[in-house]
């Protein structure tokens, strides 16, 4: 049985940070997260600086995904947009992402050009072409560990009872989790888990200036989430620090008065476990072989 499938069965909550690469996966590994949401939108943000409008294509998430879970051993949950086509392009991306290391795949009922849960002027699918895409994925992956996340997004385009019903069929077709993107109240919440939450686990969707409140973990897994994301809460901290730097930098000439809230060469050399990589690769050095001979 995978961590994240066990984890999801011992009634705790997972609490998975949004990161977009190898070196914000490392440190949030080293904080202390069991899992963690590799986010499209950010992904998106920091690799082009542009807008979550569905820009951003499957090779792309695909080779960040690589990186890593080369770097980290932590269960990545992978935001997969709609799948990046019809049933036939979401099998092609269940396949890939489950061999580049996905511990979970996230499927969407939006429409192509797909845009950021939280964004106005959403288009869906059809149910039953969703209901064909979730199938079509859970006969695609090679593991039953490889969970199948469902996400509709409904709550703005078609109302609140709409989205239930849409959420229902979704877990029929299968899903291991649900997700029931933008509800806007703590009593649509709570609604959501009473109708939910004993059937299937529920994933929660944490934006800063969202639609949805914020709630911590704890208050989530009292209302019967199992797993909280905070997808893009890192990238918004980072560009709040970018800013800062840059202005400092430019007002100053130097980044002398900005040093409190840096790591220096040698700190972050630590972090990144430099010393231990060239230790190792010292290990392999001719001299070692040529020694033997």
């Amino acid at each position: 049985m995978s961590l994240l499938r066990e984890r999801l069965q011992n009634g705790d909550i997972v609490v998975a940070p949004g990161i977009y690469d190898g070196l914000s996966a490392l440190i949030a590994a080293q904080a202390g997260f069991e899992a963690l949401y590799l986010s499209g939108a950010s992904i998106a943000y920091t690799r082009f600086g542009r807008s979550d409008i569905g820009l951003v294509s499957m090779t792309e998430v695909a080779d960040t995904l690589g990186a890593i879970c080369e770097r980290v051993e932590n269960p990545i949950i992978v935001d997969a947009d709609t799948g990046f086509g019809n049933a036939l392009n979401v099998q092609r991306t269940v396949k890939l992402f489950e061999r580049n290391g996905a511990a979970a795949i996230q499927l969407e009922d939006q429409a192509t050009p797909k845009r950021c849960g939280h964004l106005d002027g959403k288009t869906l699918v059809s149910a039953g072409e969703m209901v064909g895409k979730i199938k079509a994925a859970l006969d695609a992956r090679q593991s039953d560990d490889t969970l199948i996340v469902a996400r509709t997004d409904a709550i703005a385009v078609e109302g609140f009872a709409a989205a239930m019903e849409r959420a229902s069929r979704y877990m029929e077709a299968g899903c291991d989790i649900l997700f029931i993107e933008a509800p806007q109240s703590v009593d649509e919440m709570r609604s959501i888990t009473s109708r939910f939450g004993n059937r299937v686990p529920l994933l929660a969707n944490m934006v800063e200036g969202g639609k949805t409140p914020i709630l911590s973990a704890s208050e989530l897994k009292e209302i019967g989430y199992r797993i909280a994301i905070f997808p893009g809460g890192l990238t918004r901290a980072l560009a709040h620090c970018m800013t800062a730097y840059f202005a400092s930098l430019q007002q100053h000439g130097t980044t002398t008065p900005f040093r409190d809230r840096m790591l220096d060469f040698n700190a972050l050399n630590a972090l990144i476990g430099t010393p231990e990589l060239l230790k190792r690769g010292r290990s392999y050095d001719a001299a070692h072989f040529e020694d033997q001979a």
